[in-house]
């Protein structure tokens, strides 16, 4: 298949959302129904620092090892059945992934042709870049990287799906890449596949639409789906499929005889996965969640379409990670009467033998009150108190300081215990977001020893214009008001952006949206989750998803692996709104009857 032989539709699929997912999927995507390409996508902010311990360890590592494992097993049927292989397993050795599938292949009898893309790791740049008048300004703390004082260890600039398009042209079997933008692993072969031009915005936009859906792979599918009820088996859950057509519209589905649901409350629900603005920002192309319209066609298919693009812009988001200090936490549990009190005393007694708390770069005591008064068991008498220093120095936060936690044992409070014993803790990885000019940016596609120079696509300088209002629907329901938890009518979803997190809230029906809207502010937010109240909120309404998303800028600190929070990558942000009770119409609520007995 290419762009002078093409079917009114490719068929994407996704065997991959994170690096760890489920080994079998890539077997099970190529043999449970036709498909065009597939591809895994691999890489978050984290993966990167993973990888970089890997490459520090061994120069030749660097790559995501298990996809290795996943192409032994497929790659010989994907040959036979003309299936191109596309992914972001490349890491930071993309060359050194493809190495490995050549030695691979040709262990197996086999020949694909194997393209790699570089141009993304802009961490030998850094100085030259700088020269050039590149600031790396951190995009949400304005520090630039030279005034920070940081160590950069990785910088990769997302690319986009150009250079997947032009390797596929020249009759890749497999596209390894490094850091491209996720939903790039579908617009790219989609742009191959049409022939579109770099200024077919809105087809790109409906492309990327459909890769943003699927890049997270069973999340689309049911996984972490709020409305847990609806999904009809979580067992053997079916990896999300799309079919894109040649005006940008998709199909998002899975194979059949496969477990999970394909809605538009699951599709919905990936939409507004780590997004901040509906102006869902790629390197290809701007493309406007708030303008997508969603509907059921059939058991397991919905239908995207009306998707609107607009040119990118002229900066290129760039993911650095720096070398922050040595973290290191011990959790202490705490049973029974008069918990705070004993917190104190644990709290008071650990940092007099530290030499005070004074001495750390940052120390963050939480008291966890999950114990209950009158507990029916032991666990439910118990709280936990979760004590975190950071420091540069690594013997300050070492087993320095978890020894002296467990030394506490016998002279503080009653029932003391900790529920890990010492460690000598970690290094804290900062997450570092900026931005870099577009112009700077190349991508070097590398097949049959020679290498193509693909360019950005054209940007331009506005790069957060005012929201037009799309649609106006939802009026505010009357009736009688009822208490209920606000998950009863009200599907969530959440995750983290770096530092940041997002929560999108979503209802099912335009009068339980018409509430929201009204209900659902900044501040009543900030009341219902008062531990977001310190930091600053952004609140964007996507009413063509019958949605809003709040952006929470800092609340996860220097990103997951400098997190102090227990929820790092902001997880359970949307689930822990939902518990909250709140006085809603009764008529929003589903299955009214059902859900207020399990109340």
């Amino acid at each position: 298949m290419n762009s002078h032989q093409k079917s009114d539709k490719i068929i994407i699929a996704n065997c991959s959302g994170f690096f760890g997912d489920r080994l079998s999927a890539a077997k099970e995507m190529i043999q449970g129904g036709p498909v065009d390409v597939l591809t895994g996508d691999y890489l978050a902010e984290l993966t990167m620092a993973i990888l970089f311990r890997k490459k520090v360890k061994s120069p030749e590592a660097g790559y995501v090892p298990t996809f290795l494992k996943q192409m032994e097993s497929v790659i010989g049927e994907c040959l036979d059945k003309k299936i191109r292989v596309v992914t972001n397993a490349g890491g930071l050795n993309p060359r050194g992934l493809a190495r490995e599938l050549r030695l691979l292949a040709d262990r197996l009898g086999l020949a694909p042709k194997i393209a790699y893309i570089e141009g993304d790791d802009l961490l030998p740049r850094i100085k030259e870049l700088m020269r050039a008048g590149e600031t790396f300004t951190h995009i949400d703390k304005g520090i630039d990287l030279a005034d920070s004082g940081a160590m950069p260890i990785t910088a990769n600039v997302y690319l986009g799906g150009w250079g997947i398009a032009e390797a596929l042209g020249r009759g890749a079997d497999i596209v390894v890449c490094g850091r491209v933008a996720d939903a790039a692993l579908v617009a790219g072969p989609s742009a191959w596949h049409f022939g579109w031009e770099r200024t077919d915005w809105d087809r790109l936009a409906g492309a990327y639409a459909a890769g943003h859906i699927i890049e997270c792979g069973t999340q689309a599918t049911g996984g972490n789906y709020s409305f847990i009820k609806e999904v009809p088996s979580y067992s053997n859950m079916g990896f999300p499929i799309a079919e894109i057509f040649e005006d940008g519209s998709f199909v998002i589905t899975k194979h059949p005889n496969t477990g999970g649901l394909v809605s538009v409350g699951t599709v919905s629900a990936q939409l507004l996965y780590e997004i901040a603005s509906p102006r869902y920002l790629t390197p290809d192309v701007v493309a406007r969640f708030d303008t997508l319209s969603l509907d059921q066609i059939g058991p397991d298919r919905v239908r995207g379409g009306r998707t609107r693009g607009e040119p990118p812009t002229d900066t290129a988001k760039v993911c650095i990670n720096t070398l922050g200090g040595y973290k290191n936490s011990m959790t202490v549990v705490l049973t029974g009467l008069d918990i705070d009190e004993k917190a104190e005393i644990v709290k008071e007694g650990l940092f007099e033998n530290l030499g005070g708390d004074e001495q750390f770069q940052t120390v963050d005591v939480q008291l966890i009150r999950s114990d209950k008064l009158d507990p029916a068991s032991n666990d439910e008498a118990c709280a936990f108190l979760r004590i975190t220093v950071i420091d540069p120095d690594e013997s300050k936060v070492g087993r320095l300081f978890s020894s002296k936690v467990v030394e506490l044992a016998l002279s503080s409070i009653p029932g003391f215990n900790v529920i890990a014993p010492p460690s000598k803790g970690a290094r804290a990885v900062v997450h570092w977001p900026a931005l870099v000019s577009a112009r700077h940016i190349r991508q070097n596609v590398f097949i049959d020893d020679i290498s193509i120079d693909v360019t950005a696509a054209p940007g331009n300088h506005d790069t957060e214009p005012d929201l037009a209002t799309i649609n106006e629907s939802g009026t505010l329901p009357g009736g009688p008001f009822i208490r209920a938890p606000l998950g009863r009518a009200f599907a969530t979803r959440s995750g983290d952006k770096g530092g940041n997190a997002n929560l999108g809230v979503w209802a099912k029906t335009p009068e339980a949206y018409g509430f929201l809207r009204h209900f659902l502010t900044v501040e009543k937010l900030v009341q219902l989750l008062p531990d977001c109240g310190s930091y600053s909120i952004d609140r964007y309404e996507l009413p063509n998803l019958l949605a809003i998303n709040f952006y929470i800028r800092g609340l996860l600190g220097d990103g997951v692996a400098a997190s102090v929070r227990s929820d790092p990558q902001a997880k359970t942000l949307g689930e822990y709104l939902r518990v909250k009770e709140v006085e809603m119409p009764e008529s929003i609520l589903l299955n009214n009857s059902k859900d207020t007995e399990d109340r």
